[in-house]
């Protein structure tokens, strides 16, 4: 909590241009749907970091609730959104989240719950403040499932990094992260950029989705990256189990950069009683337990 914290202090999103943010938000949001959106929605922003998305969908609804676990990301948050009244800040600390159930009308998490240590419950506990048919947007980082062999070796290779570089303190490997996204972001991402203009991209090419984005979201993007020491990576089979599993239905995914980005909706079903992970108590031997085919 602490690093990020720091990390939205240091990039704040303030130097973004008004177009990258506008892309940005695309990329994530494209699969939306917009009609739950709109001027009586309420909705929440569970891990709103520097709140540059918030920033985006606060005009468009009545209120949003902006969560994180970091005072510092807080406070980046809430000079960003100063223009907003319709924004709310929760400090979340625990595993219960500061909103009443079944109350929201949507909400997202985008880039967060892989670094929970149980994103499982932090999925669930997020679902729980839906309303049912109330649309939830998801993003977590990808297991490469749909990258052949040698771009998941390579990974492999730049995760032993990162579990180095995550354990520096943070002034150092804010350093660290600044060179490899200038000496390896920055470099394939315009050389991707060029074989784009010749027509000759690979699908598979490595760091393409920066082509087109500033050194300044590379900067970012390369410290939330290698800087963090809890990762979790998921299938696309995985995610959706997941979503079911939190109470989500009709589960659609995007077939575009960033994977694995997907919307599912509250299921009407109480999630508390489907989904609790709580073990119901055992009766007591004076009660007698009803046999299945028979009435009690």
């Amino acid at each position: 909590m602490r690093d990020f914290g720091l990390q939205w202090k240091k990039y704040n999103q303030r130097d973004l241009s008004n177009q990258e943010k506008q892309g940005l938000f695309q990329n994530y949001f494209r699969i939306f749907p917009d009609q739950h959106f709109g001027t009586s929605a309420r909705g929440f922003d569970f891990g709103c970091g520097s709140g540059r998305f918030a920033a985006l969908v606060a005009p468009r609804v009545k209120s949003l609730s902006c969560l994180d676990a970091s005072e510092m990301a807080l406070a980046v948050a809430r000079h960003n959104l100063r223009a907003f009244r319709n924004c709310r800040f929760y400090l979340v600390r625990n595993r219960e989240l500061p909103l009443k159930n079944s109350s929201m009308d949507f909400g997202f998490s985008l880039g967060v719950l892989h670094h929970l240590p149980r994103p499982q419950e932090g999925l669930t506990a997020c679902v729980r403040k839906l309303k049912p048919g109330a649309p939830f947007l998801l993003y977590l980082y990808y297991n490469l499932d749909n990258q052949p062999s040698w771009y998941r070796i390579l990974w492999a290779g730049t995760d032993r990094f990162r579990q180095w570089i995550c354990r520096l303190p943070f002034a150092p490997k804010k350093t660290v992260c600044w060179l490899v996204a200038a000496l390896i972001y920055l470099p394939l991402a315009r050389a991707a950029a060029l074989l784009e203009y010749f027509g000759c991209l690979p699908a598979s090419f490595p760091l393409s989705f920066y082509r087109h984005l500033s050194f300044y979201s590379m900067k970012t993007d390369a410290l939330d990256r290698f800087g963090t020491r809890v990762e979790h990576r998921f299938s696309r089979r995985a995610i959706r189990r997941m979503m079911l599993t939190a109470g989500l239905h009709r589960i659609h995914f995007s077939p575009q950069a960033p994977f694995w980005c997907a919307v599912g909706f509250r299921t009407k079903t109480a999630i508390k009683e489907k989904f609790s992970s709580k073990v119901p108590p055992r009766p007591r031997k004076s009660q007698k337990v009803p046999q299945k085919g028979k009435r009690e």
